[in-house]
């Protein structure tokens, strides 16, 4: 017979000691992981900290704002408008198209950018793309992202009837260094 090079240790051996003490660091692993938890898991990313986006402000809303235009006895009338953030800032401005209430031809219209005021409470007039002064009417209107198009239907000289433009010409206007700047996609045609 031949005898091991090492002597039996002790430890090899199991008893009911070892598993009551392996028993008992379990139960205190399990116990102290239930005492320290992690904070709660979220997909998200750590965010830097950043400014604080602008408040949600509804975009400001036509029939609470003075136009600079005079109806006279007529009432001035918002025959269109269209919402979207054109300058980049986070906020919502409305274009506006509007014109006096005329019973009879074809008024003229003014086309107009409105913001809310710094206090959010009372929106304003920022911008004319279109001045009624211009005896233009407006058709094909829409906000595009940060683009107004439009198509303008004008008058070739004074002499024709405010009822019968007989000029069709597209435009459309973007937010570029500090102001609406228009461009025009097409040269003016006859209607």
């Amino acid at each position: 017979m031949q005898h091991p090079a090492v002597p039996e240790l002790a430890h090899t051996t199991t008893r009911p000691i070892h598993w009551v003490a392996t028993a008992t660091a379990v139960s205190g692993v399990i116990a102290l992981s239930s005492v320290l938890q992690p904070g709660s898991a979220t997909a998200a990313q750590p965010q830097a900290r950043t400014k604080a986006a602008p408040a949600a402000v509804a975009p400001p809303d036509p029939a609470k704002v003075h136009f600079p235009l005079d109806c006279g006895p007529t009432r001035l009338l918002v025959a269109k408008k269209a919402t979207g953030d054109l300058d980049g800032d986070g906020r919502t401005e409305t274009v506006a198209v509007v014109h006096c209430d005329a019973s009879m031809g074809t008024p003229p219209d003014g086309v107009y950018v409105l913001t809310q005021s710094a206090d959010g409470t009372q929106p304003r007039v920022v911008a004319t793309l279109v001045d009624p002064g211009d005896r233009l009417t407006v058709t094909g209107f829409a906000v595009h992202g940060a683009a107004v198009t439009a198509t303008l239907l004008g008058y070739s000289s004074p002499d024709v009837p405010s009822c019968c433009p007989d000029l069709k010409d597209p435009a459309e206007w973007q937010w570029k260094g500090g102001a609406f700047i228009r461009s025009t996609p097409s040269a003016p045609q006859s209607v």
